[in-house]
């Protein structure tokens, strides 16, 4: 079964079977070593010098502990879709008075709205969805920092989610504190683990919030992780991290991050183009997501038959999300899938259309 899906991704093989290895202790040296692998790496993949946390959650766990560790007058969420609302939700979940600046269906945040949502009230805490996966939207972070940079005071995190790893995300040349991801997308891992940085500006921050709770306590990560040579206070999923070693060191020194990253923007270049002959992608052309493509359904296919169909052929593409489910549908060029497997994908999909 092959999946193009926003998430979860197929994963090689090769990184499977590091799960067939002998689990060892999380206190031992060698536990330490492969979670400073990890480390190391995925500052890479961030383009950052700052200190990563690994956390065994979805990329929701982190985005919950960012906001709650970081925000001590009032949050700021800029949504392209669904997921940025979701960050909303755990900000107020969380006692935090969360606002939400919402981006209309298909385009991306808009710096002027942002800055004049700025300027109206206080804000310690902006969180910036990077890749949307219900809308297949990318947002443009060179434009998005002239504004924030105005605001010293501000913690800026992004939900890299389903983008680190399958483009560029540059952190520090943008000034971003915090980034997170997840193991099941762009990274080709399975579930199970999340990442984010923690610099050494929200340190300071999360120093002076109370009641930062305990298990997504980003602080107590950080000194946890800095005090005991990599580890950290509860059990970790030791094995999914055997496994991230394994595929960071894949992704970093074999395939190479530029490679990587030019492999994803063909995958997707070559589906949008066929998208569009067949159908219409969804959304702005200049913010359009390297990742995942959401595409109008303007055959109006019955969804159900379309994907029961594909799975007589091994393959399993998404639904559209929330209010733009049956009116679009998403697939995923993420992880390690390849043009050709892109390329086998539309085949197909072209016997199933003049068949219907």
């Amino acid at each position: 079964m092959k999946l193009f899906l926003p998430g979860p991704v197929s994963v090689r093989s090769e990184v499977l079977k590091q799960f067939e290895k002998p689990v060892i202790g999380h206190r031992t040296k060698e536990a330490s070593e492969i979670q400073k692998s990890i480390v190391i790496n995925m500052q890479k993949v961030f383009g950052t010098k700052e200190y990563i946390l690994v956390s065994t959650s979805s990329g929701t766990g982190l985005m919950e502990g960012a906001i709650r560790s970081c925000t001590r007058k009032r949050a700021l969420i800029c949504a392209l879709g669904s997921f940025g609302e979701l960050w909303q939700r755990l900000g107020l979940e969380n006692g935090i008075e969360t606002d939400i600046l919402r981006a209309e269906p298909g385009e991306a945040t808009d710096p002027n709205k942002l800055e004049e949502a700025l300027k109206k009230k206080d804000y310690d805490f902006v969180g910036i969805t990077h890749n949307e996966t219900s809308s297949g939207i990318l947002n443009n972070l060179e434009e998005l920092k002239p504004i924030i940079e105005k605001y010293s005071e501000i913690i800026w995190a992004i939900d890299t989610v389903s983008s680190a790893g399958g483009t560029p995300i540059e952190q520090d040349k943008y000034g971003i504190d915090i980034s997170i991801t997840s193991s099941q997308k762009c990274l080709g891992l399975v579930p199970g683990l999340s990442f984010a940085s923690f610099s050494t500006k929200a340190v300071e921050k999360a120093k002076t919030i109370e009641n930062r709770g305990h298990y997504l306590d980003l602080l107590l990560l950080y000194n946890y992780s800095k005090e005991n040579n990599f580890q950290y206070p509860s059990t970790p999923a030791i094995s999914n991290m055997v496994a991230a070693e394994y595929q960071l060191n894949y992704i970093v020194n074999e395939e190479g991050l530029e490679n990587r990253f030019n492999r994803h923007l063909m995958m997707s270049n070559y589906f949008k183009d066929w998208a569009n002959k067949n159908f219409e992608v969804f959304g702005d052309k200049k913010y359009l997501s390297p990742t995942i493509t959401c595409v109008k359904n303007t055959k109006n296919l019955n969804f159900e038959k379309l994907n029961n169909e594909l799975l007589k052929r091994g393959i399993v593409i998404s639904n559209g999300y929330g209010p733009m489910a049956n009116k679009t549908f998403r697939v995923g060029h993420m992880g390690d899938t390849t043009l050709d497997d892109m390329k086998e994908l539309t085949r197909i999909f072209d016997e199933i259309l003049k068949n219907n």
